[in-house]
Protein backbone atom coordinates (compact mmCIF):
# COMPACT_ATOMS: atom_id res chain seq x y z
CA UNK A 1 0.00 0.00 0.00
CA UNK A 2 3.07 2.34 0.29
CA UNK A 3 4.39 1.98 -2.81
CA UNK A 4 1.31 2.57 -4.25
CA UNK A 5 0.97 6.06 -2.37
CA UNK A 6 4.03 7.18 -3.16
CA UNK A 7 3.06 5.83 -7.13
CA UNK A 8 0.10 7.99 -6.77
CA UNK A 9 1.94 11.25 -5.77
CA UNK A 10 4.90 10.94 -8.14
CA UNK A 11 1.87 10.62 -11.16
CA UNK A 12 0.13 13.80 -9.45
CA UNK A 13 3.05 15.55 -9.28
CA UNK A 14 4.32 15.14 -12.50
CA UNK A 15 0.64 15.64 -13.93
CA UNK A 16 0.74 18.77 -12.02
CA UNK A 17 4.00 20.34 -13.17
CA UNK A 18 2.78 19.78 -17.04
CA UNK A 19 -0.51 21.70 -16.52
CA UNK A 20 -0.87 24.83 -18.99
CA UNK A 21 -4.03 26.58 -17.44
CA UNK A 22 -6.07 26.57 -14.42
CA UNK A 23 -8.85 24.48 -15.79
CA UNK A 24 -6.74 21.59 -16.20
CA UNK A 25 -5.22 22.42 -13.04
CA UNK A 26 -9.11 21.84 -11.22
CA UNK A 27 -8.83 18.83 -13.14
CA UNK A 28 -6.08 17.35 -11.79
CA UNK A 29 -7.46 18.43 -8.25
CA UNK A 30 -10.52 16.51 -8.56
CA UNK A 31 -8.80 13.17 -9.56
CA UNK A 32 -6.08 13.01 -7.11
CA UNK A 33 -7.44 14.75 -4.29
CA UNK A 34 -11.40 14.45 -4.53
CA UNK A 35 -13.93 12.49 -3.02
CA UNK A 36 -13.76 9.94 -5.47
CA UNK A 37 -9.77 9.82 -5.56
CA UNK A 38 -7.39 6.58 -4.85
CA UNK A 39 -5.51 8.51 -2.70
CA UNK A 40 -9.08 9.78 -0.15
CA UNK A 41 -10.34 5.83 -0.49
CA UNK A 42 -6.74 5.23 0.82
CA UNK A 43 -7.92 7.08 3.61
CA UNK A 44 -11.16 6.00 4.29
CA UNK A 45 -10.18 2.21 4.22
CA UNK A 46 -7.67 2.64 6.82
CA UNK A 47 -9.66 1.28 9.60
CA UNK A 48 -10.03 -2.10 7.40
CA UNK A 49 -6.01 -2.37 7.71
CA UNK A 50 -3.99 -4.74 9.89
CA UNK A 51 -3.47 -2.71 12.93
CA UNK A 52 0.27 -2.59 12.09
CA UNK A 53 -0.71 -1.11 9.03
CA UNK A 54 -2.88 1.57 9.42
CA UNK A 55 -0.21 4.19 11.30
CA UNK A 56 2.50 3.72 8.60
CA UNK A 57 -0.96 4.30 5.73
CA UNK A 58 -2.51 6.69 7.21
CA UNK A 59 0.70 8.79 7.73
CA UNK A 60 2.41 8.35 3.90
CA UNK A 61 -1.35 9.03 3.10
CA UNK A 62 -1.75 12.50 4.90
CA UNK A 63 1.85 13.43 3.84
CA UNK A 64 1.13 12.52 0.46
CA UNK A 65 -2.46 15.33 0.38
CA UNK A 66 -0.44 18.04 2.28
CA UNK A 67 1.99 17.67 -0.48
CA UNK A 68 -0.08 17.75 -3.46
CA UNK A 69 -2.19 20.47 -2.16
CA UNK A 70 0.83 22.12 -1.75
CA UNK A 71 1.98 21.70 -5.26
CA UNK A 72 -1.45 22.42 -6.54
CA UNK A 73 -1.13 25.89 -4.91
CA UNK A 74 2.30 26.61 -6.13
CA UNK A 75 1.35 25.55 -9.49
CA UNK A 76 -1.81 27.60 -9.65
CA UNK A 77 -0.04 30.81 -8.88
CA UNK A 78 2.73 30.17 -11.43
CA UNK A 79 0.14 29.83 -14.32
CA UNK A 80 -1.87 33.19 -12.71
CA UNK A 81 1.67 34.86 -12.53
CA UNK A 82 2.24 33.88 -16.86
CA UNK A 83 -1.47 34.87 -17.87
CA UNK A 84 -0.69 38.37 -15.88
CA UNK A 85 2.21 38.50 -17.91
CA UNK A 86 1.10 37.75 -21.17
CA UNK A 87 -2.17 40.27 -20.49
CA UNK A 88 0.63 42.73 -19.40
CA UNK A 89 2.55 42.35 -22.66
CA UNK A 90 -0.63 42.62 -25.11
CA UNK A 91 -1.79 46.06 -23.33
CA UNK A 92 1.78 47.62 -23.30
CA UNK A 93 1.99 51.02 -23.67
CA UNK A 94 4.69 53.02 -24.76
CA UNK A 95 4.98 56.04 -22.89
CA UNK A 96 7.48 57.62 -24.91
CA UNK A 97 4.74 58.57 -27.75
CA UNK A 98 3.05 61.38 -28.22
CA UNK A 99 -0.60 61.49 -26.74
CA UNK A 100 -3.43 61.27 -28.58
CA UNK A 101 -4.60 64.82 -29.97
CA UNK A 102 -8.43 65.72 -28.80
CA UNK A 103 -11.70 65.10 -30.83
CA UNK A 104 -12.58 67.80 -32.63
CA UNK A 105 -15.42 70.01 -30.90
CA UNK A 106 -17.44 69.90 -34.53
CA UNK A 107 -16.57 69.52 -38.19
CA UNK A 108 -15.66 71.40 -41.43
CA UNK A 109 -18.61 73.85 -42.24
CA UNK A 110 -20.36 72.65 -44.75
CA UNK A 111 -19.90 75.42 -46.91
CA UNK A 112 -16.04 74.75 -47.39
CA UNK A 113 -17.14 70.85 -48.12
CA UNK A 114 -19.89 71.65 -50.76
CA UNK A 115 -17.12 74.32 -52.06
CA UNK A 116 -14.48 71.76 -51.84
CA UNK A 117 -16.88 68.96 -53.42
CA UNK A 118 -17.71 71.46 -56.40
CA UNK A 119 -13.94 71.94 -56.87
CA UNK A 120 -13.33 68.56 -57.52
CA UNK A 121 -16.08 68.00 -60.12
CA UNK A 122 -14.44 71.07 -61.84
CA UNK A 123 -10.84 70.00 -61.75
CA UNK A 124 -12.04 66.42 -63.44
CA UNK A 125 -13.76 68.25 -66.21
CA UNK A 126 -9.93 69.84 -66.93
CA UNK A 127 -10.53 73.19 -64.97
CA UNK A 128 -8.19 74.99 -62.60
CA UNK A 129 -8.97 76.21 -59.29
CA UNK A 130 -7.97 80.29 -59.07
CA UNK A 131 -8.50 82.73 -56.28
CA UNK A 132 -8.91 86.77 -56.50
CA UNK A 133 -8.68 89.27 -53.62
CA UNK A 134 -11.93 90.15 -51.78
CA UNK A 135 -11.13 93.40 -51.68
CA UNK A 136 -11.86 94.40 -55.56
CA UNK A 137 -11.35 97.65 -57.88
CA UNK A 138 -13.85 98.76 -59.65
CA UNK A 139 -12.57 98.49 -62.69
CA UNK A 140 -12.43 94.65 -62.42
CA UNK A 141 -15.46 94.32 -60.71
CA UNK A 142 -17.85 96.47 -62.75
CA UNK A 143 -15.98 98.23 -65.86
CA UNK A 144 -14.20 95.52 -67.20
CA UNK A 145 -17.28 93.48 -66.89
CA UNK A 146 -19.32 95.30 -69.40
CA UNK A 147 -20.87 97.46 -66.27
CA UNK A 148 -19.96 101.33 -67.24
CA UNK A 149 -20.40 103.66 -64.95
CA UNK A 150 -24.69 104.52 -64.12
CA UNK A 151 -25.03 101.21 -65.73
CA UNK A 152 -28.55 99.76 -64.15
CA UNK A 153 -26.87 96.58 -63.08
CA UNK A 154 -24.18 98.55 -60.52
CA UNK A 155 -27.69 99.11 -58.57
CA UNK A 156 -28.65 95.77 -58.30
CA UNK A 157 -25.11 94.88 -56.85
CA UNK A 158 -24.97 97.28 -54.93
CA UNK A 159 -21.74 97.07 -52.47
CA UNK A 160 -19.25 98.36 -49.73
CA UNK A 161 -16.89 100.71 -50.79
CA UNK A 162 -13.39 101.19 -49.23
CA UNK A 163 -11.37 103.69 -48.37
CA UNK A 164 -8.28 104.21 -50.80
CA UNK A 165 -6.14 105.64 -47.65
CA UNK A 166 -6.68 102.23 -45.86
CA UNK A 167 -5.27 99.97 -48.41
CA UNK A 168 -1.13 99.55 -49.19
CA UNK A 169 0.49 102.64 -50.95
CA UNK A 170 1.10 100.25 -54.06
CA UNK A 171 -2.82 100.03 -54.87
CA UNK A 172 -3.53 101.38 -58.41
CA UNK A 173 -6.30 101.52 -60.83
CA UNK A 174 -5.72 100.58 -64.98
CA UNK A 175 -3.14 103.21 -65.95
CA UNK A 176 -1.02 103.74 -62.87
CA UNK A 177 -3.93 106.15 -61.38
CA UNK A 178 -4.41 106.44 -58.00
CA UNK A 179 -8.26 104.99 -56.72
CA UNK A 180 -10.78 107.44 -56.28
CA UNK A 181 -13.26 107.45 -52.90
CA UNK A 182 -15.37 105.20 -54.74
CA UNK A 183 -13.30 102.74 -57.27
CA UNK A 184 -12.54 100.39 -54.58
CA UNK A 185 -14.80 97.68 -53.37
CA UNK A 186 -15.81 94.90 -51.97
CA UNK A 187 -16.23 92.36 -54.63
CA UNK A 188 -19.67 91.95 -55.34
CA UNK A 189 -18.74 88.61 -57.02
CA UNK A 190 -15.81 86.25 -58.40
CA UNK A 191 -16.34 87.20 -62.13
CA UNK A 192 -13.38 89.79 -61.94
CA UNK A 193 -10.85 86.80 -61.19
CA UNK A 194 -12.25 86.66 -65.44
CA UNK A 195 -10.49 89.51 -66.68
CA UNK A 196 -7.55 89.13 -64.45
CA UNK A 197 -6.49 85.52 -65.51
CA UNK A 198 -7.34 86.40 -69.48
CA UNK A 199 -4.84 89.48 -68.29
CA UNK A 200 -2.27 86.93 -67.47
CA UNK A 201 -2.55 83.61 -69.91
CA UNK A 202 -3.68 83.69 -73.37
CA UNK A 203 -6.86 81.39 -74.65
CA UNK A 204 -7.55 79.16 -74.53
CA UNK A 205 -8.41 79.13 -70.81
CA UNK A 206 -10.89 77.06 -68.15
CA UNK A 207 -10.95 78.28 -65.09
CA UNK A 208 -13.41 78.20 -61.84
CA UNK A 209 -12.58 80.53 -58.97
CA UNK A 210 -14.44 80.39 -55.44
CA UNK A 211 -14.35 82.53 -52.64
CA UNK A 212 -16.46 85.23 -50.66
CA UNK A 213 -18.33 88.16 -51.55
CA UNK A 214 -20.12 90.82 -50.47
CA UNK A 215 -23.40 93.01 -51.27
CA UNK A 216 -25.42 95.18 -49.02
CA UNK A 217 -28.44 92.52 -49.22
CA UNK A 218 -30.59 92.20 -45.55
CA UNK A 219 -29.72 89.20 -43.54
CA UNK A 220 -32.55 86.86 -43.51
CA UNK A 221 -33.25 83.08 -44.23
CA UNK A 222 -32.48 83.60 -48.13
CA UNK A 223 -30.11 86.81 -47.90
CA UNK A 224 -26.65 87.71 -46.78
CA UNK A 225 -24.65 90.78 -47.05
CA UNK A 226 -21.72 88.10 -47.04
CA UNK A 227 -22.00 85.03 -49.50
CA UNK A 228 -20.31 82.24 -51.65
CA UNK A 229 -20.16 81.96 -54.91
CA UNK A 230 -18.20 79.90 -57.68
CA UNK A 231 -17.27 81.43 -60.90
CA UNK A 232 -16.93 79.21 -64.27
CA UNK A 233 -15.20 80.71 -67.53
CA UNK A 234 -13.96 78.52 -70.67
CA UNK A 235 -12.82 80.91 -73.78
CA UNK A 236 -11.62 78.95 -76.75
CA UNK A 237 -12.08 79.17 -80.43
CA UNK A 238 -15.05 76.71 -81.17
CA UNK A 239 -16.80 76.71 -77.68
CA UNK A 240 -20.27 77.29 -78.01
CA UNK A 241 -23.93 77.43 -75.86
CA UNK A 242 -24.04 73.32 -76.60
CA UNK A 243 -20.73 72.93 -74.78
CA UNK A 244 -21.77 75.08 -71.90
CA UNK A 245 -25.18 72.85 -71.56
CA UNK A 246 -23.16 69.87 -71.54
CA UNK A 247 -20.86 71.24 -68.81
CA UNK A 248 -23.50 71.68 -66.44
CA UNK A 249 -25.48 69.34 -67.20
CA UNK A 250 -22.39 67.03 -66.08
CA UNK A 251 -22.24 69.10 -62.92
CA UNK A 252 -25.65 68.62 -62.12
CA UNK A 253 -25.72 65.30 -62.02
CA UNK A 254 -22.30 64.68 -60.17
CA UNK A 255 -23.65 67.13 -57.15
CA UNK A 256 -27.47 66.21 -57.46
CA UNK A 257 -27.17 62.45 -58.61
CA UNK A 258 -27.19 60.70 -62.17
CA UNK A 259 -30.84 61.25 -62.80
CA UNK A 260 -30.40 65.00 -62.98
CA UNK A 261 -31.18 67.19 -66.06
CA UNK A 262 -30.54 70.86 -66.77
CA UNK A 263 -32.90 73.56 -68.23
CA UNK A 264 -32.14 76.46 -69.91
CA UNK A 265 -34.38 79.92 -69.67
CA UNK A 266 -33.65 83.48 -71.15
CA UNK A 267 -32.05 85.67 -68.63
CA UNK A 268 -29.56 88.94 -68.79
CA UNK A 269 -26.47 89.67 -67.25
CA UNK A 270 -24.30 92.67 -68.54
CA UNK A 271 -20.84 90.51 -69.30
CA UNK A 272 -23.27 87.60 -70.99
CA UNK A 273 -24.93 87.61 -74.53
CA UNK A 274 -27.10 85.55 -74.82
CA UNK A 275 -27.34 84.41 -70.52
CA UNK A 276 -29.50 82.08 -69.53
CA UNK A 277 -30.95 81.10 -66.20
CA UNK A 278 -30.42 77.32 -65.70
CA UNK A 279 -32.68 75.13 -63.51
CA UNK A 280 -32.25 71.64 -62.81
CA UNK A 281 -34.62 69.02 -62.45
CA UNK A 282 -36.17 68.61 -58.98
CA UNK A 283 -33.77 65.45 -57.22
CA UNK A 284 -36.92 65.05 -54.64
CA UNK A 285 -39.79 64.75 -56.57
CA UNK A 286 -37.63 63.47 -59.93
CA UNK A 287 -39.41 66.24 -62.10
CA UNK A 288 -42.92 65.57 -61.61
CA UNK A 289 -43.74 68.48 -59.11
CA UNK A 290 -45.40 65.85 -56.88
CA UNK A 291 -44.32 63.76 -53.85
CA UNK A 292 -45.12 59.80 -53.47
CA UNK A 293 -48.31 60.70 -51.77
CA UNK A 294 -49.45 63.21 -54.45
CA UNK A 295 -49.07 66.20 -52.46
CA UNK A 296 -47.27 69.59 -53.97
CA UNK A 297 -43.66 69.16 -53.56
CA UNK A 298 -42.48 72.08 -51.74
CA UNK A 299 -38.99 72.02 -52.61
CA UNK A 300 -39.48 72.93 -56.31
CA UNK A 301 -43.02 74.67 -55.47
CA UNK A 302 -44.89 72.16 -58.18
CA UNK A 303 -42.70 72.51 -61.11
CA UNK A 304 -40.47 70.06 -61.25
CA UNK A 305 -37.77 72.63 -61.55
CA UNK A 306 -35.02 74.24 -59.26
CA UNK A 307 -33.07 77.14 -60.44
CA UNK A 308 -29.30 76.83 -59.46
CA UNK A 309 -27.45 79.33 -61.57
CA UNK A 310 -26.71 82.54 -63.73
CA UNK A 311 -24.74 81.19 -67.15
CA UNK A 312 -24.16 82.13 -70.53
CA UNK A 313 -21.81 83.26 -73.72
CA UNK A 314 -19.11 85.88 -72.80
CA UNK A 315 -20.20 89.24 -73.87
CA UNK A 316 -17.90 90.56 -76.88
CA UNK A 317 -17.21 93.90 -74.78
CA UNK A 318 -15.47 91.76 -72.18
CA UNK A 319 -13.34 90.59 -74.81
CA UNK A 320 -12.44 93.90 -75.92
CA UNK A 321 -10.63 94.57 -72.69
CA UNK A 322 -7.89 92.09 -72.98
CA UNK A 323 -8.06 91.66 -76.64
CA UNK A 324 -4.40 92.14 -76.44
CA UNK A 325 -3.73 89.37 -74.70
CA UNK A 326 -5.00 87.05 -77.57
CA UNK A 327 -9.18 87.72 -77.07
CA UNK A 328 -9.89 88.81 -80.26
CA UNK A 329 -13.45 88.39 -79.87
CA UNK A 330 -13.46 87.72 -83.25
CA UNK A 331 -11.52 84.77 -83.41
CA UNK A 332 -12.63 83.38 -79.51
CA UNK A 333 -15.73 82.83 -77.62
CA UNK A 334 -17.00 81.34 -74.50
CA UNK A 335 -19.43 80.85 -71.60
CA UNK A 336 -19.22 81.96 -68.28
CA UNK A 337 -21.32 81.21 -65.11
CA UNK A 338 -21.76 81.65 -61.66
CA UNK A 339 -23.68 79.69 -58.85
CA UNK A 340 -23.79 80.55 -54.87
CA UNK A 341 -22.87 77.93 -52.55
CA UNK A 342 -25.00 78.51 -50.00
CA UNK A 343 -27.95 77.74 -52.58
CA UNK A 344 -26.57 74.67 -53.41
CA UNK A 345 -25.33 73.63 -50.18
CA UNK A 346 -29.20 74.71 -48.91
CA UNK A 347 -30.77 72.23 -51.75
CA UNK A 348 -28.52 69.07 -51.39
CA UNK A 349 -28.91 69.19 -47.44
CA UNK A 350 -32.43 70.61 -46.85
CA UNK A 351 -31.34 73.77 -44.88
CA UNK A 352 -34.48 76.09 -44.87
CA UNK A 353 -32.43 78.93 -43.66
CA UNK A 354 -29.04 80.03 -44.73
CA UNK A 355 -28.54 82.03 -41.67
CA UNK A 356 -27.45 78.68 -39.93
CA UNK A 357 -24.06 78.64 -41.83
CA UNK A 358 -23.01 81.63 -40.35
CA UNK A 359 -24.18 80.87 -36.41
CA UNK A 360 -21.08 79.07 -35.45
CA UNK A 361 -23.89 76.44 -33.65
CA UNK A 362 -21.62 73.48 -33.20
CA UNK A 363 -24.94 71.20 -32.88
CA UNK A 364 -24.94 72.01 -36.87
CA UNK A 365 -21.45 71.36 -37.69
CA UNK A 366 -21.56 67.75 -35.77
CA UNK A 367 -25.02 66.68 -38.35
CA UNK A 368 -21.91 67.19 -41.13
CA UNK A 369 -18.99 64.90 -39.64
Amino acid sequence: MLERIDSLRDEASAAIAAARDPAALEELRVRYLGRKSELTAVLRGISELEPDQRGPVGAAANEARRALEAELSARAEELEGAELERWLAAGAIDVTLPGAPPAPAAAQNLLIRTQREIEDVFVGLGYRVMEGPEVELDYYNFTALNHPPGHPARMAQDTFYVDPSTLAPDVTVDGGLPPGPEDVVLRTHTSPMQVRAMENQEPPIMIVVPGRCYRSDPFDATHSPVFHQVEGLAVGERITLADLKGTLDAIARAIFGPQRETRFRPGFFPFTEPSVEVDVSCFRCGGSGRLEDGSRDPLCKGVGWIEILGAGVVDPNVFGFVRENGYDPERVQGFAFGMGIERIAMLKHAIPDLRKFFENDVRVLEQFR
